[in-house]
């Protein structure tokens, strides 16, 4: 070998030695950065016949496409779960322990117990005061769970707006970094940087919808979901449309034109199970908007309704007329079973023995009756509260059709509720525990700093010897030119 074959080798060796460092340093450097791909430069030897050295062959970004797969599709997973668990958790909070006094279940014991106490001595006018109090707190308890189901409609509404408004961006930018990952391909210039951007943006949305990505030519990937939607496949990404609704009532729906669908360029896509994006936060923030919520909307009216048909009309206070407003009224009205949708918003007690009116005693002698009777006769609160607790088949297709008290009723919704959040837990518990597994397997296979320590020992040691290389060279050269 000539000096000067050796000096180049020596250099070529030196240059390699010095980018090789720089990529561990890099390494090192983003070893907790989200979506980073630890680098490595690829080397091989010079072909036959040129000057020889070492040949850099370019920068290598390490990634494991099955497992970033199934760590993406566990996020859609988690995603969905975790929206799930919040809602039953949330509205679990929201019913109360039933042994609590504030809870649903417990207002109703207070009214029943209240009833009791004032059949005990019915010219007690504090006893039905009393009665008149609990009477209302019941009332106003199914409002306000009512309300509390609406709002988190609301909530589910907004969130899927955001969440529409974040696959946009993310699908343009995706589609902008397929066409400049392209073009640095083509000039052979460094994309590492421009992949882990995309993976990152990739990333931020396969929480959302489940994902599958597909490479094409020229370092370019294409998205679909799992239930075969195209999101972005060449040329322009696919655009999703969604109109948030300022307010949300009970019964309003998608089916009605209340509240808006979600379409794909156009197109309507099923939110449902079996929808395209199915398995993902935005299919859980769908369900809770469309089907859950609705779900529990219309198991509290249907305890409404039996609460009002059980003291209304044709019940225990017969000095009520056929068309007359009973004990619980809609919103002062009679109950009209046609019109159950939302009753739970707008149960109100009869205003006739509202607290604090002077008008308790129509408890005691009936809502119809013209004056006070007499003092002593308990017979109205008697069968008032053996009419609550009567076993009673709903007139809501919505509860159990099985015959119970109003009681029941109201502690079969509670247990309900609470076995909803049983399974919520448990299906999150799963999901976060398969994505933790996937997670630390995709970290494992990232930046190992001890490794990438060990490996710049070794790129310290070459380059040493790639420079006494060139010492050797140098000292040769500077001996001849002295001869």
């Amino acid at each position: 070998m000539s000096l000067s074959g050796a000096l180049y080798n020596a250099f070529s060796g030196l240059s390699a030695n010095a980018r090789a460092a720089s990529l561990v340093s890099t390494n090192i450097s983003n070893a907790t950065t989200e979506g980073y791909g630890r680098r490595t430069l690829d080397l091989s030897s010079a072909a036959a016949g040129l000057s020889g050295g070492v040949r850099q062959n370019g920068v290598v970004r390490a990634s494991d496409p099955i497992l970033l797969s199934d760590r993406r599709l566990s996020d859609a997973q988690s995603g969905f779960a975790g929206d799930m668990q919040a809602f039953s958790a949330r509205l679990e909070d929201l019913m109360g322990d039933p042994s609590d006094p504030g809870s649903l279940t417990g207002r109703a014991m207070a009214f029943e117990s209240a009833l009791i106490t004032a059949a005990s001595n019915p010219a007690s006018t504090q006893r039905l005061e009393s009665v008149a109090i609990s009477a209302q707190a019941l009332a106003r308890e199914l409002n306000s769970l009512s309300d509390q189901v609406q709002d988190t409609r609301q909530r589910a509404d907004t969130a899927i707006g955001a969440q529409v408004d974040l696959l946009n961006t993310n699908l343009a930018r995706i589609d902008q970094l397929n066409d400049d990952i392209g073009l640095g391909m083509a000039r052979n210039g460094e994309v590492s940087s421009l992949l882990d951007e995309r993976q990152r943006l990739i990333d931020g949305i396969s929480d959302i919808v489940p994902l599958r990505v597909v490479p094409r030519d020229r370092g370019a990937v294409s998205l679909f979901t799992i239930g075969g939607g195209v999101l972005l496949d060449g040329g322009t990404p696919s655009t999703l449309e969604f109109t948030k609704t300022p307010m949300i009532a009970a019964g309003d729906t998608v089916e009605a034109g209340h509240l808006s669908g979600l379409t794909l360029n156009g197109n309507p896509v099923d939110t449902g199970p079996s929808g395209f994006i199915a398995g993902g936060s935005l299919a859980a923030q769908f369900a809770i908007r469309d089907d859950v919520a609705v779900t529990r909307q219309a198991q509290l009216d249907g305890i409404a309704r039996d609460l009002a048909e059980r003291l209304g009309p044709g019940g225990p206070d017969t000095t009520l007329g056929a068309t007359d407003p009973g004990l619980f009224t809609d919103a002062g009205l009679a109950f009209d079973a046609a019109n159950e949708a939302g009753f739970a918003g707008r149960i109100r007690l009869n205003v006739l023995v509202e607290p604090n009116t002077g008008g308790s005693w129509r408890l005691r002698d009936g809502l119809g009756a013209a004056a006070p009777g007499e003092v002593g006769d308990a017979r109205l609160l008697q069968a008032i509260s053996a009419a609550l607790t009567a076993p009673n088949a709903p007139g809501s297709t919505a509860l159990n059709p099985a015959a119970r008290g109003f009681v029941d009723h109201t502690s079969e919704f509670a247990s309900d509720v609470a076995g909803a959040r049983v399974r919520a837990d448990a299906e999150v518990s799963f999901a976060s525990a398969q994505q933790t597994a996937l997670k630390e397997l995709e970290l494992a296979k990232g930046v190992d700093t001890d490794q990438e320590l060990q490996r710049l020992m070794q790129i310290e040691q070459q380059y040493a010897a790639n420079a006494q290389v060139m010492s050797v060279v140098d000292d040769l050269m500077q001996r001849l030119l002295n001869i």
